[in-house]
């Protein structure tokens, strides 16, 4: 594999500061427009510079190429390929590990593939016991926002919980944390309705009851599950769901809806 600390002419311990410092001094060099070069050095660079520059990505690259090196000694000639090794894997660690380097490459499709799979073939499968807390909630965000783009509304409902109870007992999203209430609270109230059946529906909306989104989205829920169990026939749990609606409404909320 390509080593983005050589292309932009940086050690491995580089500071953020170095690894700009670098590439904008190798950009004036290498521009398209101020080279002969046809382009393709330049582009290197740039994503040597866009892999380097954010930390999570340089994470993973510091990572994979820890293995390639490794890997490169025991195979000699033998290329190494990060993903093609985590694809050879069947334990959680590595797959856990393949989705959020799908997602983080530019693989999204994949990485949304392979996170519904095991969600529905690894019972107890969590992406989050691979993870810091802190890279387990910005990448599992960005994974519940792919989801919700191709409408796996439910799998979103389930990733935002866990992330969402995160934050309760650990601050780290802090000000951003809104937005991440109101992809949750958007999902539960616009989406799961007619897009995932009663049972995950259910589901959803029980899960919903724990995140302290509010009095009138809790009554909103309810309501939703008296329906759902009126339709199912039983009609004693649709009426204590209702009247819990009803009681939630008449209370003063305690959050902002």
């Amino acid at each position: 594999m390509r080593d983005c600390y050589k292309i932009l002419g940086v050690s491995h311990s580089a500071t953020a500061a170095e690894i700009k410092r670098a590439y904008r001094l190798k950009a004036k060099l290498l521009h398209p427009d101020l080279s002969q070069d046809d382009g393709e050095k330049f582009r290197e660079l740039v994503e040597a510079y866009e892999t380097l520059s954010d930390l999570k990505t340089r994470q993973l690259f510091d990572e994979s190429y820890s293995y390639s090196k490794f890997y490169g000694k025991k195979r000699d000639s033998v290329s190494f390929d990060y993903r093609t090794w985590l694809l050879e894997r069947e334990d959680d660690e590595s797959r856990a590990k393949l989705i959020f380097f799908d997602l983080m490459h530019r693989n999204e499709d994949e990485a949304v593939k392979e996170f519904k799979r095991m969600n529905s073939e690894r019972t107890g499968f969590k992406l989050s016991r691979w993870f810091t807390r802190e890279d387990f909630m910005d990448y599992g965000f960005i994974l519940a926002e792919e989801l919700v783009l191709r409408q796996e509304y439910y799998d979103a409902v389930i990733l935002l919980e866990q992330i969402i109870k995160m934050e309760y007992s650990y601050s780290y999203f802090r000000l951003f944390f809104p937005e991440v209430l109101s992809l949750a609270r958007h999902i539960l109230r616009n989406n799961i309705e007619g897009q995932v059946n009663d049972e995950l529906a259910l589901d959803a909306w029980e899960r919903a009851l724990d995140l302290k989104l509010g009095n009138s989205d809790d009554a909103f829920f309810l309501q939703k599950m008296a329906d759902v169990y009126e339709r199912m026939g039983d009609f004693r749990t649709a009426d204590v769901c209702r009247e819990e609606s009803m009681r939630l409404k008449g209370m003063p909320n305690k959050f902002t809806s």
